[in-house]
């Protein structure tokens, strides 16, 4: 369940899709993103930002704007990094049914001498 923020790699290597997890869910307040709003401003608009009359007015705009397009939890769960977004009272009932779901999954898979997680 992703509460806050859920950037780039620390995100991926902490049960997300990506390493195969099997339920991935997210409170509306979640940040998912490739990397923090800030940062993503700071880098994909610097020279922008260097040209303009007020930077920091036009930083915090580009700021916005990079929240509500990319790192909401609804435009993950929409291209399939989180299974739903969910309620915070929801929280407990979603997690329960997903276990239940779970409790009978069975993995096959050939041995392995060494294992590795999928990145």
């Amino acid at each position: 369940v992703i509460t806050r923020k859920a950037y780039g790699g620390a995100y991926d290597v902490m049960s997300s899709k990506h390493i195969r997890s099997d339920f991935n869910f997210a409170w509306p307040t979640a940040e998912v993103a490739v990397m923090g709003p800030e940062g993503a401003v700071n880098i994909v608009f610097r020279k922008q930002l260097e040209e303009a009359e007020d930077p920091e007015a036009r930083r915090a705009e580009l700021i916005e704007e990079y929240r509500s397009q990319f790192a909401n939890p609804y435009t993950a769960a929409e291209r399939g990094y989180v299974d739903e977004v969910i309620e915070p009272r929801r929280t407990r009932p979603v997690l329960i049914d997903a276990l239940e779901t779970a409790l009978t999954k069975r993995e096959r898979r050939p041995p392995r001498k060494h294992g590795n997680i999928p990145l």
